[in-house]
């Protein structure tokens, strides 16, 4: 009788914690954030980026844009890439073993030729079967790299094998970068003196919805689909709080692989890209850090609130299920390859507090999540529940969730204000109270199920569906 009593006592003890800790981190988080928020609205009201245009000693930097049957978008796309602001730039596209005609249309397009150009592969990749440069000196910055299939991860690694310059910006094809971008990204490896900056994230926003006009979003509207919307809160919540704040103490894990800024040099070092991966740009961050401690050498990772990137995201459920299955079963990875770093003070803030908190409330919490409305149900079904606890219980939760949402809205409202209606506001408001009741619950199951197919082998990244941005209509 006693064992029985003890058991469901245990649980509740244990959620009890478990959900004490986590709300305890979130308020640290939103606070650490804000602060950090607070220190670089100083600063950049301070500074001069144009000055970087003009200095001498600013680093050469090459945008590594992979491609995979973008035949529709391709021409676009590079016409954007061209018009970025910076003078010491190249611009490598690289065509990874497309099987539409994007190869074509760049060459016709761009008026392309194959050239003899000499490099080491540095880094392993699929065998690269040419490259192709225009005769146009308008063109000079232009790289287009044809290869044979094998990848993102893959074809990054032949972009930085080709690259002669000082950083890579990493991307993805489809983003919509902003013009200022690299000039926003190349400033902290210029700032700081003291350690070594090896990579610089920004903040990506959803552009679905929204007005697409020169590669450019010319218009922001709040995505009319309701699951993009969902994640477009997701977005400002994840990058004005999570980012921020880990970037505040020095314990960011992860750079976005839509966009990103990286020291050629350590990339190479610690071998560029794993290609055995769907979570490539956590795992190479992660082993970055990694290699630049146990290398004794002082470094800094650096991230840019500024939204310099937008990119459309799922609109569908499926596509959407896929898509956090496999940044679920990129995060096992990452934490499983490097589990040395768990509680190691040699590895700093990374080893004693980022890499515990993405074990813990990254990977582990949908389990938890999962095993605590099982034993609910269970509980409920023997009628041995106390219905006004429960109620009180998810009245915080909910209320809760509500307002750390609503804390990153109010972030973004101050802040960049790229949501500059009071439409729009109440639009995420809104969306954050729904998010708890639809979308929580769905993004539980996906993790859920990413742990399955981790541990059954599944290493695939999945089709993922796009339906274009809405670009203006000329005339």
């Amino acid at each position: 009788m006693g064992q029985l009593f003890y058991f469901p006592f245990a649980i509740d003890l244990a959620v009890t914690i478990y959900a004490a800790l986590a709300c305890v981190s979130y308020l640290v988080l939103a606070f650490l954030a804000a602060r950090e928020l607070q220190l670089y609205k100083k600063k950049s009201e301070t500074g001069n980026q144009n000055i970087i245009l003009s200095s001498p000693f600013a680093p050469t930097v090459t945008v590594i844009a992979p491609a995979f049957n973008e035949s529709l978008s391709i021409v676009d796309n590079i016409k954007g890439l061209l018009a970025l602001k910076y003078h010491k730039l190249e611009i490598v596209v690289v065509n990874d073993g497309s099987k539409d005609d994007t190869l074509e249309k760049v060459i016709r397009e761009f008026d392309l030729e194959k050239v003899f150009y000499p490099f080491d592969y540095e880094i392993g990749c699929k065998p690269i079967r040419g490259v192709y440069k225009s005769g146009n000196m308008a063109l000079d910055k232009l790289m287009v790299v044809d290869k044979e299939n094998g990848g993102k991860a893959d074809a990054l690694n032949a972009g930085i094998n080709v690259t002669r310059s000082d950083l890579f910006m990493a991307m993805d094809v489809d983003s919509l970068i902003d013009r200022e971008a690299v000039l926003k990204l190349v400033n902290p490896f210029l700032k700081e003196t003291g350690k070594k900056v090896i990579a610089t994230g920004a903040v990506v926003r959803v552009a679905n919805s929204c007005r697409v006009t020169g590669g450019n979003v010319s218009k922001v509207h709040v995505p009319r689909n309701l699951w993009a919307r969902f994640q477009a809160l997701e977005y400002i919540r994840a990058f004005l709080i999570g980012r921020m704040a880990w970037k505040h103490i020095d314990g960011l894990l992860l750079i976005s692989g839509a966009i990103g800024m990286f020291d050629v040099q350590t990339v190479k070092a610690c071998g560029g890209y794993l290609s055995s991966t769907v979570g490539e740009d956590m795992e190479l961050l992660v082993r970055m850090r990694r290699y630049m401690s146990e290398q004794k050498k002082p470094y800094a990772v650096d991230f840019v609130p500024d939204p310099l990137c937008w990119t459309e995201v799922p609109e569908s459920v499926k596509s959407l299920g896929r898509q956090r299955n496999r940044w679920m079963r990129g995060t096992m990875d990452t934490l499983r390859f490097h589990k040395k770093m768990f509680l190691n003070p040699r590895y700093k803030t990374v080893g004693m507090l980022g890499y515990p908190y993405w074990l813990v409330f990254e990977w582990l919490a949908p389990i938890v999540e999962f095993i605590g409305f099982i034993y609910f149900v269970m509980l409920a079904v023997s009628g041995n529940i106390s219905w006004n606890y429960v109620i009180i219980l998810l009245t915080f939760v909910y209320l809760f969730a509500v307002t750390m949402s609503s804390w990153a809205i109010l972030l973004e409202a101050f802040t960049f204000h790229k949501y500059d209606k009071p439409s729009h506001i109440a639009s995420f408001l809104f969306t954050a109270m729904l998010e708890p009741l639809i979308y929580h619950p769905l993004t539980v199951w996906w993790g859920i199920r990413g742990n399955i197919d981790y541990f059954r082998g599944k290493s695939s990244w999945g089709v993922q569906e796009r339906k274009g941005f809405a670009r203006k209509k000329k005339g």
